[in-house]
């Protein structure tokens, strides 16, 4: 039976993916083996030395100290794309709002309460329109940073909208580069993109590559006129050179998910309560994420969307055991674990072995199941971190 310790309200669509004769799941597990959240902040927190995973229902993991986790031997998993499509909406109602007077025009209707007269007000309406009127998105230039799942997304939905796409990633991976249509005209530099672009949204995780990416030098590169749009993570803008940009009349709106006090109650700025993924299909989507990559973890070794460790797969095979190892990515280490397995006279069926950073992991399949000794000399080598026997 595994324990499994959850924060926050996590979707039942997510949760209902554990099995009832398998799992335990609760608030309230003592000695869980997997952790399941979404913005509870474990920096700080001492969490039981049983657990092997932490699985974020969500793409960023700011709120989870990976490093010290690496360490441990604790797998961090997230949940990419799967709120990509209720952010990439929202990011289009931020460039329509941007554009179109119509915010204020809902306001200026909702403030004639003295009307009574049907006729009398459609007369004030024709007659103050013009007040509102804005631009369209159709011909304009709408420039990316970041083209992985939800700036692909972005680009696909501004270039249905008659956009010219410009996109920024010096770390695309190759599947992403698969997802990105041919359309999109990929530039070397920011310095080549920035002064071309109507509009200017981020896709970038935060980390400390791209804090303040966005900052007073990148900002004079702009259009006068340019819109920034951040809902991806407030650190990757400096606030305050957005600020003193918009006063100096260097850009001119800035919409973000992320409400900061210097722009409060600034008519250029449209700051959004952190709800880029807070829809009901996206949560549903994130919790299901995290549950099956933690359950083929748990149950088989396997690993996806992990920030920490390599992403590692092998199918099971009938009539072997698994073990999976995790140690210090130093050469010689998975030699000395084949060493031990050959001494106890037991015959590797399979095995994959991948690293990341400092750390590597392996799943071997084995012809007996290993005993308790085998498991303890494993785990007893000098750059070994962790070693798990998994259930048949």
């Amino acid at each position: 039976m595994f324990s499994i310790r959850t924060y926050n309200k996590i979707s039942d669509k997510g949760l209902s993916l554990f099995p009832n004769d398998q799992y335990s799941v609760s608030e309230n597990e003592k000695e869980p083996e997997g952790i399941v959240l979404r913005s509870h902040k474990l920096h700080g927190e001492t969490i039981p030395k049983s657990v092997r995973a932490v699985a974020r229902a969500g793409a960023g993991t700011n709120n989870v100290p990976v490093e010290s986790y690496s360490e441990q031997g604790i797998v961090v998993f997230n949940s990419p794309g799967a709120n990509a499509n209720a952010v990439k909406e929202l990011v289009l109602a931020g460039m329509l709002l941007s554009s179109r007077g119509i915010l204020e025009g809902l306001q200026f209707v909702s403030e004639q309460t003295q009307l009574t007269d049907a006729a009398e007000m459609s007369v004030l309406m024709e007659k103050e329109k013009k007040r509102f009127a804005g631009l369209e998105l159709q011909g304009k230039t709408l420039g990316i940073i970041g083209l992985g799942a939800i700036g692909s997304l972005v680009a696909d939905a501004a270039l249905s909208l008659g956009m010219k796409v410009l996109g920024f990633d010096p770390a695309l991976s190759v599947d992403a580069a698969w997802r990105l249509s041919s359309d999109v005209e990929r530039q070397e530099n920011l310095q080549a993109m920035l002064p071309r672009v109507d509009y200017l949204s981020l896709h970038v995780p935060a980390i400390e590559a791209t804090k303040n990416l966005i900052n007073s030098e990148t900002l004079a590169l702009m259009k006068p006129q340019a819109v920034l749009l951040n809902f991806a993570r407030e650190a990757i803008v400096d606030s305050s050179a957005v600020v003193d940009s918009l006063e100096n009349n260097k850009l001119r709106r800035y919409i973000c998910d992320f409400p900061e006090p210097q722009l409060i109650a600034r008519k250029d700025v449209l700051a959004l309560p952190h709800i880029g993924a807070s829809t009901a299909e996206a949560e549903e989507n994130c919790a299901v994420m995290a549950v099956q990559q933690l359950r083929d973890y748990l149950e088989n070794g396997n690993i996806q969307n992990s920030v920490n460790f390599p992403a590692t797969s092998m199918p099971r095979t009938d009539g072997t055991f698994r073990l999976s190892v995790t140690n210090k990515n130093e050469s010689g280490v998975l030699s000395n674990i084949l060493g031990v397995i050959a001494k106890h006279s037991v015959n590797v069926a399979d095995l994959v072995n991948k690293s990341r950073g400092g750390i590597a992991y392996s799943i071997l399949d084995l012809d007996v199941l290993p005993d308790d000794e085998l498991v303890q000399e494993i785990c007893a080598l000098e750059q070994v971190i962790s070693v798990r026997k998994l259930p048949s």
